[in-house]
């Protein structure tokens, strides 16, 4: 998975994905398979020529393709390229391709935590076979860079088979849903300490 490994680093294709609007486009033709831009317009909260944009530059970049047409073909189908959209920093990375996965980061987190929130704003409303494989866990470890790497690969290995994008639904067993995995991996940075506050702080 080398590929995969090394992630995106093209900083102007980063920085187009970085739009939150083509992330949920991105997503929703990955996950759930071709669409038209009137479609996908509905997900993203704008109207079709915007999506029409937006579309197009996603293609300009290589994450999205044009698709089999459906029905009379007067519509223009698009669907998700499969390819990875990791993104990790290296020392010799250029100011401007630091900057912008910096950027694609970021993006990726508000996105990844907006969907979390739903998530646990609806947990009441599934059924409790659903609750009880639902996971929200946060833990410390202690391990070496080369234990990090291969705990990494471990992890995306266990995980592939399940993959939306790759999984048919056909394939899936009955009930099947669409699930969130979010993994983090990264050494933990000391925290500024604040020291002890003051009796003026304190009558404040």
């Amino acid at each position: 998975m080398t590929q995969e490994r090394e992630g995106l680093s093209d900083p102007k294709a980063m920085r187009a994905l970085a739009h939150p609007a083509r992330l949920m486009i991105l997503n929703r033709l990955r996950v759930e398979g071709s669409a038209t831009a009137t479609e996908v317009a509905e997900i993203a909260g704008i109207t079709p020529s915007a999506a029409s944009y937006h579309l197009r530059m996603l293609a300009k970049y290589g994450f999205v393709e044009d698709a089999p047409p459906r029905g009379d073909g007067r519509e223009r189908m698009w669907r998700g390229v499969d390819r990875p959209l990791s993104v990790g920093t290296r020392p010799d990375d250029e100011p401007d391709v630091r900057a912008a996965k910096a950027m694609l980061i970021s993006a990726f987190r508000r996105d990844a935590n907006a969907e979390a929130d739903r998530a646990l704003v609806n947990a009441d409303m599934e059924s409790e076979e659903w609750r009880d494989v639902t996971l929200f866990s946060r833990h410390r470890l202690r391990l070496d860079a080369a234990e990090l790497g291969r705990l990494s690969r471990q992890i995306e290995e266990l995980l592939e088979p399940y993959f939306a994008q790759r999984r048919d639904e056909k394939e899936a067993p009955e009930g099947a849903r669409v699930v969130e995995a979010q993994v983090n991996l990264f050494p933990v940075v000391a925290r500024a300490v604040p020291g002890l506050p003051t009796e003026d702080h304190d009558a404040g």
